[in-house]
């Protein structure tokens, strides 16, 4: 049992410096320059190929134009004919040739029309799935990363942040970056190269007729921005609510059996109901927002066409503008607007990245309490000499410790036993150990060595550990049992077994090591998930063995047959047992009775029940229970 609850108060978050979370989002892309040269190029194509149509509608509709005219005049009876190419200088000859080769070059046009779609569309099939491919890398990437950094991080960190959360940000906020890499950045790299070339063309085509619009444009974009910094926060909280959702699930899943045992469901539903509310609350929030923001959108983009539909007009009765340029114009104009359009999708999806990225990157760059230093050194076979000179333990820098200045010396091969009431610091000593959690105050020395000097890695190697709480994975009895060494033989994980007594119990299932042992261990029971965790760590046959109340969830007959193999395993290991009854310490070379975190007492137990009224006192009334 742990010997305080830790604290759950939140650090103060660092001032951030360096590049923001959604640029070193955007750098993933360096990793794969392939698809993203590919998915760039084929969106450019893509674009122009779009900036081209308008041109050519303009080319058809001036030359029906023109043609329809030039039918006209030659309608004109042949004895005006004459009079009229004298009185306004028309030209029936090539009136008449080019009103045969209309029909040819109304073909041409509408072929090459054709033409730019299907190139249109084939590339941009390309960026689509290039696009999608390299989104799909990326969050593979980033979840690869995310899994690594949580499997590193330590305990503390663990006991500061809730599961739930750190699942939605391996999921949820990843999907999130994800469609904003898929789809919001080459939408918005779209857009500008939609926009860029558009009123490129436009300037070139009507310098007048741009500027009537060009002014909407700085008002429109300012907005939009004012939109995405009011967004960002609203999302972040959304996905802070979807984690309290996720966590609620989680928990309850995991203790469904207690949920019942207790009648609690209609409590458990109403509160899970209040988490779906307050998610439901900011999501229809966010939906007001842009409920606003697309409608302003249209409003603007209207405007410029109502001020296109007058100036064009204008123009076209002055002469100084054709149907087909005005017809281009207007084409062009909704190109512009298209972006526009999209902005708001652009910044919808990179407020939620943007709060998924920042989330994301707070897991990546969180600082591990406990890491192997720089120029840490492998610890190599030990003897098993373990000493602990002043140790003492205080939670996330709580002013009150758990542990006090706890002093002992463990010799090779002994068995030193660790006795106390909840709460004495049993469980707190063994955690440091194996630098689950680090000392605040003194140290502690295997064969010599500070353990903070050498790597987590090749310590934890040279130590077994059966926790209190029994945690086995999906797959087989086998497979659980050589978690540490899955290159064991059979041979091998049998002789753990049989020496952690659970050989028997497994061979009594149809299909003995291959049997599954269901979601954490759920088709077992609780002392034979307890001999398979044992077996498990017995199999490392390391130098150093943990056994933190590995007895607790066994029968007396079962946990005799454990203690036996235990004492013949333990001989010529350092051996730690923590234990609630003291039947199973009684052997031990040292006893260490502790007490409100400090070592009141060690010995034998001969010893202890001469001098130690607390060794006594707990023997005594579990003798009398």
């Amino acid at each position: 049992m742990q010997a305080t609850a830790p604290s759950r108060t939140r650090p103060k978050r660092a001032k951030r410096t360096g590049p923001s979370p959604m640029r070193r989002a955007i750098a993933y892309l360096g990793h794969y320059p392939r698809l993203t040269v590919t998915s760039v190029i084929a969106l450019a194509v893509a674009t122009a190929a779009q900036l081209a149509v308008p041109q050519l509608v303009q080319n058809i509709i001036d030359t029906i134009i023109d043609n329809a005219i030039n039918k006209a005049i030659l309608d004109i009876p042949a004895n005006f004919q004459a009079m009229a190419a004298e009185q306004f200088g028309l030209d029936f000859t090539a009136a008449q040739a080019e009103l045969d080769g209309a029909t040819n070059a109304l073909l041409w046009a509408g072929a090459i029309v054709v033409l730019y779609s299907v190139g249109r569309g084939l590339f941009t099939f390309v960026q689509s799935y290039t696009s999608q491919a390299l989104s799909q890398n990326i969050a593979f990437d980033l979840r690869n990363d995310l899994y690594a950094k949580i499997q590193r991080l330590s305990f503390s960190y663990h006991d500061k942040n809730r599961t739930g959360q750190l699942m939605i940000r391996a999921t949820d906020d990843v999907e999130q970056l994800r469609i904003f890499i898929g789809q919001g950045l080459l939408i918005a790299l779209q857009s500008l190269i939609l926009l860029v070339g558009t009123l490129a063309i436009l300037f070139f085509t009507s310098v007048s007729m741009t500027l009537v619009i060009l002014p909407i444009l700085p008002i429109a974009l300012i907005l939009f921005f004012i939109f995405g910094m009011v967004a960002q926060p609203l999302f972040i909280e959304v996905q802070k609510r979807l984690g309290r959702v996720n966590t609620i699930l989680q928990e309850n899943l995991a203790g469904l059996k207690v949920v019942k045992a207790f009648a609690s469901e209609p409590r458990e539903q109403a509160k899970f109901d209040e988490s779906l509310d307050a998610e439901l609350a900011q999501r229809v929030k966010i939906a007001g927002v842009f409920s606003f923001l697309f409608p302003f959108i249209f409003l603007i983009a209207n405007l410029g066409q109502a001020a296109i539909l007058y100036f064009g007009g204008r123009a076209i009765v002055e002469g100084t503008f054709t149907i087909g340029e005005w017809q281009k114009f207007s084409l062009y104009l909704t190109f512009v607007f298209i972006p526009m359009g999209q902005l708001g999708f652009i910044i919808q999806l990179m407020a939620r990245a943007s709060a998924s990225a920042e989330r994301i990157f707070e897991i990546l760059d969180a600082k591990s309490e406990v890491e192997s230093k720089p120029g840490a050194s492998e610890l190599a076979a030990t003897n098993g000499h373990i000493e602990f000179r002043d140790v003492t333990f205080r939670y996330f820098g709580n002013s009150e410790p758990v542990l006090n200045a706890v002093n002992f010396t463990a010799e090779p091969g002994q068995t030193v036993a660790l006795l106390g009431s909840t709460g004495s610091g049993k469980s707190t000593i063994m955690n440091l150990l194996p630098r689950f959690y680090d000392v605040s105050e003194g140290q502690i020395l295997v064969d010599g060595h500070d353990i903070r000097d050498v790597t987590i890695e090749s310590l934890r190697k040279q130590i077994g550990i059966v926790l209190q709480e029994t945690t086995l994975f999906s797959g087989t009895i086998r497979e659980n049992i050589a978690f540490g060494r899955p290159e064991a033989t059979d041979e091998e994980v049998i002789a753990a077994a049989t020496a952690a007594a659970a050989h028997d119990f497994i061979m009594a299932f149809p299909d003995g090591y291959n049997t599954p042992v269901g979601e954490r261990g759920s088709t077992l029971s609780g002392g034979q998930k307890q001999r398979v965790a044992i077996a498990r760590a017995l199999l490392l046959n390391p130098r150093i063995l943990i056994l933190d109340d590995s007895t607790s969830s066994v029968d007396l007959n079962t946990e005799y047959q454990i203690q036996q193999a235990l004492d013949k395993l333990m001989e010529g290991r350092t051996s730690f047992v923590i234990a609630q009854r003291i039947s199973t310490v009684l052997n031990a070379d040292q006893i260490l009775v502790l007490d409100k975190g400090a070592v009141v007492d060690s010995g034998t137990h001969e010893e202890l029940m001469e001098r130690s009224a607390i060794y006594a006192e707990i023997y005594h009334s579990q003798l009398s229970e």
